[in-house]
Formats: C-alpha cells, structure tokens, sequence
C-alpha cells in the first residue's frame, strides 16, 4: 500500500524532511509493506517576500525570519493548558525574573568557601554549554535522544547561550543562598531551558507535552534537581507579568519581524486561496503516479488541497483508481466549506459521488484543526477522530505526528475495525451519501495517547 504525505502552510525543505522521516517510521511500524512516498511542494507552491518587505512600514529588512516565536499572541497571558506554559512560551525567562526580583530571605547567608545554590546551578548550566549535545554530537543518554526525536537538539547550544547570558538568570543565581531557593532555581532553570528550545524551534518542533515536561525532568536532573522543584514563589505573582509586554507598542516595535516570520504560514494559505491551481494539479499528478490502494495523508493547508483536488475530481467522474482512505490532520477544510471558501465545493455542497473515505483527526487546543462530519450530516464517508498532545497553540498543531493515536487511527480506518468509519465500497471510494446519521468524533482516549 502507498502512502502519500502531504505537508501544510509554512513548511519548507528543513522541516519537511524530518517530519517526513517521523511519519513514514510510525507508518510502516503498523504497515512493514508500506510505500510512503514524500510530496513536498514547499518550494514550488509556497511564498516568498518578492519585494523583500518593503510594504511593511518602518521596516527595513531581516535576511531570515526571527528565531522568536510569532504564533503565540502576546494577550494569551491566561494558561489554559497546564503549568504556566503558555506565558513560559511567550516569555521563557519569565519565571527566572520573578525569582531574580525577589529578595532573598533576611536570615540565609553563604557559608564561607561554599558555593551557593545560585553558583551550583550556574555552574551546572556552564556544563551542560560544554556538552557532547550542546555541540551537535549525537548522544546515547536519555536527553540527548529526547533532543533528537523532538527535533530540539539543532538548537541546544543558542538556547543555552541565550539563557547563561541572560540578565535574569545572573540576578536569579545571585538570589539564591539556600536550599529552597535552590530547588526552585533549578524547577525554574529547567522550564527556562525547555521553553527557549521551543521558541527557537517554532511550530516545526515535533514535541508533545509529554516530551516536553520529561525533558524538564531531565534537564533538571542534569542541574543538580531531584524530580520536580517547587515554583511556589514564582507562579504566584506571574499573572502581573503581562502588564509588562506592551500590547500596541510591542507590536509596533516588532512589526517587520513579526510580519517576515508569519510569510510563510500565512502566505501560503493566502497563496493557495488565490491560485491554488498548480497545487492542486500538482498533488493530483502524484496521487495518479504509481497505481495500487493508496492512502493520502495532508496536513493543515495539505489537507484543504486535497480535498479540493479529490472534491474536483470526483465531481468530473475521475476519482483516482486505488484511492482507499484520504487522512485530513489539523485541517481547516470543514471551516471554509462553512464560509463556502472550499474550490472543491459549491457553498452548502454535499461531498460528490466518487469522493473517497475521509477521516479527519483534530486536537481541540489547535485553533487551526476542525471537525468535518457536522459539515457533512449523513455522510458516512466522513468521521472525525479527536486527539490531544496537551501543548499549547500553535506547538499542538505540529504535534499531530507524534501521537500513536493519530496512526492507530488510520490502521482502523483502513482494516475497518471502527465501526464509526462507516461502510467500505467497492476500490475505497464511496457512492452517495447514505441516509441522515449522527455525526461521528471518535476520541483519542486521554493525554496518555501522546505516548
């Protein structure tokens, strides 16, 4: 069986390739046989600034996208997900500045010739700079494997960089004289480091909530902690923080680099929306490339595509031949087809004679994922699978690919164990729709399915 994977807005060549690499590994776990096949059309298909920026008022030009995240808006002060990760996403020495404005207690003092808390961590941090991980080397430890599969580890040494220098630290350090100011030290070092991994990796980091609070674990094991550290202190007066971002002047302030790092994820869709054609012919020549059962997987934008492509074809009585499933990961199509934006699909349409199986999985944190089966009452081709990475937005919408429900799925659709699938027709493409049903979510289960 082939598997055909197509990626969604923003991703170019260096996050193509080790996405790819993740998925065809997960799929051919469950398929030994399995063909999976790349369809990467990053460089052909998505933007650039044709005239540099110069559009953008004030701006005067970045040669690449800032490292800093742009996806994270910075009213999103309110931690809807766990643990404060969202301002630690948005500010990742968040909770180091708390702790370096802190006093330290009236009765702790440093013994002569011993090194405080505040010097062990610093100096643990030093270390770590100095590691086989932290210049790129592969590793056999727990993190640094942690590193590689989360797709971290190319940036370890600037995070680690970022943080030893970094103001808040030094004061933070300083601060700590005794060994509760330590432990929490260590806890907030920790949260620091893993959140500046993230902000420099962006959305293409492939990491789960699960990774991501191990991680925490073993980076503060690496600086002198014991499991979990206290953040006492620091979580009770973070919410006062957000009055420090600025609002209008941070945007102002940023503008240009806000607006070059939103480009390609952005751009694409705006792209596609206008001339989405040679995309869509494009992923249509490669469906038809090799005959056999085939099943095309699109993410986000790759999703919209392919339903496009496959609504236009069944419409014209050309349904791919072999076609079995299409899988839609995190994908605004069912959205537009509601704002009647779909090309594949007259406003209101039901999905035509010929269209293919679809299953649709979505995370309820990812502002970008969407059910499709209430947009298609009664069509049993239609089912909808919920799942959760437990990250916040936008990190959980590239999180999809690491969750062994997101392939356990996929195994059901196709061996038709799930009986919410619906009926199988004959070659894996459906007839009309049957009469009126309930719409179908099948849920992941719980957080444990991000493994």
């Amino acid at each position: 069986m082939r598997f055909l994977f197509v990626h969604g807005t923003g991703v170019r060549r260096e996050g193509y390739d080790p996405l790819f690499e993740l998925v065809a590994r997960e799929l051919t776990k469950r398929f030994p046989a399995a063909d999976v096949v790349p369809c990467y059309w990053g460089d052909d298909h998505g933007v650039t600034l044709a005239a540099g920026g110069a559009s953008i008022p004030g701006f005067a030009g970045l040669p690449t996208p800032p490292a800093d995240p742009a996806g994270v808006p910075a009213e999103a002060l309110v931690d809807r997900v766990d643990g404060g990760w969202t301002l630690l996403l948005v500010d990742p020495l968040c909770e180091l500045r708390v702790l370096a404005e802190l006093p330290a207690q009236e009765d702790a003092f440093g013994a002569p010739g011993v090194r405080t808390p505040g010097e062990v961590v610093a100096g643990l941090l030093a270390a770590l700079s100095g590691s086989p991980a932290a210049g790129g080397a592969a590793g056999s430890g727990e993190l640094e494997e942690l590193l590689a599969a989360t797709v971290l580890a190319p940036h370890l040494a600037a995070a680690l960089d970022r943080l030893a220098t970094a103001e808040e630290f030094a004061q933070a350090c300083d601060r700590a004289v005794e060994p509760a100011a330590g432990a929490e030290l260590t806890a907030a070092t920790a949260r620091a480091l893993t959140a500046e991994l993230l902000t420099l990796a962006g959305p293409a980091a492939l990491c789960t909530a699960d990774e991501r609070d191990r991680l925490v674990l073993l980076l503060t094991d690496r600086l002198g902690g014991a499991a979990r550290g206290p953040l006492g202190r620091a979580a009770g007066v973070l919410g006062r923080l957000g009055m420090r971002l600025g609002g209008q002047r941070l945007l102002e302030r940023h503008r240009g680099a806000l607006t070059v790092g939103a480009t390609p994820a952005l751009g694409d869709i705006l792209r596609y929306q206008a001339r989405g054609g040679p995309l869509r012919a494009y992923l249509a020549d490669r469906i038809a490339a090799a005959p056999g059962p085939t099943v095309v997987i699109g993410h986000s934008l790759g999703g919209i595509a392919l339903v496009d492509c496959l609504a236009l074809a069944a419409a014209r009585g050309e349904t791919p031949a072999g076609l079995r499933l299409l899988v839609t990961v995190g994908s605004q199509a069912p959205f537009l087809h509601e704002l009647g934006a779909l090309h594949g699909l007259e406003p209101g349409a039901a999905l035509p004679s010929g269209f293919p199986q679809w299953l649709n999985v979505y995370d309820p944190g990812d502002v970008l994922g969407y059910r499709a089966a209430p947009v298609f009452p009664g069509d049993p081709r239609v089912t909808d699978h919920e799942v959760s990475s437990r990250q916040p937005f936008p990190y959980c919408h590239g999180a999809y690919f690491k969750l062994p429900a997101l392939y356990d799925r996929i195994a059901a659709a196709l061996d038709g164990t799930d009986p919410a699938a619906g009926p199988r027709a004959a070659g894996g493409a459906a007839g009309a729709a049957a009469p009126p049903a309930v719409p179908r979510t099948r849920r992941a289960g719980d957080a444990r399915a991000a493994g």
